[in-house]
């Protein structure tokens, strides 16, 4: 956003929130995943880190007073001397920020999965193994300050909201819901759905009968499907239903399976499961990383 539609356009519109018309609560990031994503044009000094713009190819330099600067106005020994480094560049960012009775500054966790090196909540969700994933979330929780809001970065599966709600995590953010719509890949309680598929050709309900969303109560999946195979505006209605199920289902009963899981993971969640049909567990392997519940265990 600092380079398109860039901040200066943003502060002139009054704020991101005045831009997008969105009168709710927002996370903005600090460049550093697209750093990452773009490491292999980036030089990192101790003034900041130059890469190259993916907009205009263009040089530019990103320092923590200009990230926090964007934000404010829109909203090994080379592992040993990064970490010093960022320890650093933090207390730059804090004396940097100049709206802290209104914006909060979060700071990531960042790490990798070995406990005797680094604890991670940033960093996570990158295909490593669930139980490894669940262990260092539940490392980070269990040491991270109860009254602070913890937020998992990247964390898009509705299993995994489950599990890290459990363990205490409050916050998270991914592309999952939408993103997956680009396969025609709709959310449901039991499962997933495959609107590409040729079974739903001629299926006339609506993605999920029990969902008051505008997509499900005016649109049936063969009708979806046929947009899904040539049309845009396919992904575009399973996105407001996937966005719809991501912002009810964190206020339902967990699902029965769901409780199982976590009760052989040894995290007691039973208050919050209800009597539920037995169901199959049906997401894929690659949605959720894997389905063997019973070989996971996690120990802190």
């Amino acid at each position: 956003m600092a380079l398109r539609p860039t901040f200066e356009l943003l502060e002139e519109a009054g704020g991101l929130h005045n831009f997008m018309n969105w009168p709710r609560a927002m996370l903005t990031d600090s460049g550093g995943f697209q750093m990452v994503s773009l490491l292999h044009l980036a030089d990192i000094t101790e003034e900041g880190v130059t890469f190259q713009s993916p907009v205009d190819g263009k040089l530019m330099l990103l320092t923590p007073e200009e990230s926090i600067q964007i934000q404010t106005t829109i909203t090994g020994p080379r592992i040993k001397e990064a970490m010093y480094r960022t320890l650093r560049w933090i207390h730059r960012c804090i004396a940097a920020h100049r709206r802290p009775h209104d914006q909060n500054l979060f700071g990531i966790v960042q790490g990798g999965l070995d406990p005797k090196l680094s604890y991670a909540i940033g960093g996570l969700a990158g295909g490593e193994n669930k139980d490894s994933f669940w262990r260092v979330v539940a490392q980070c929780t269990a040491a991270l300050p109860e009254d602070k809001p913890r937020y998992v970065m990247g964390v898009g599966y509705p299993l995994d909201i489950v599990v890290c709600s459990a363990l205490g995590a409050d916050m998270y953010d991914c592309v999952y819901p939408t993103r997956t719509t680009y396969f025609g890949t709709a959310l449901i309680p039991e499962r997933v759905l495959k609107l590409k598929h040729r079974a739903m050709a001629d299926d006339t309900q609506p993605i999920d009968p029990t969902c008051p969303c505008m997509v499900c109560k005016n649109y049936i999946r063969t009708y979806i499907h046929c947009l899904v195979t040539k049309d845009a505006m396919g992904s575009q209605l399973l996105s407001c239903h996937n966005l719809y199920y991501m912002m009810r289902f964190p206020k339902g009963d967990v699902l029965e399976w769901v409780c199982n899981a976590m009760e052989v993971a040894g995290i007691d969640i039973s208050s919050c499961c209800a009597p539920f049909p037995s169901c199959q567990e049906n997401y894929s392997s690659d949605e959720i990383g894997t389905n063997r519940f019973d070989k996971v265990k996690i120990e802190i």
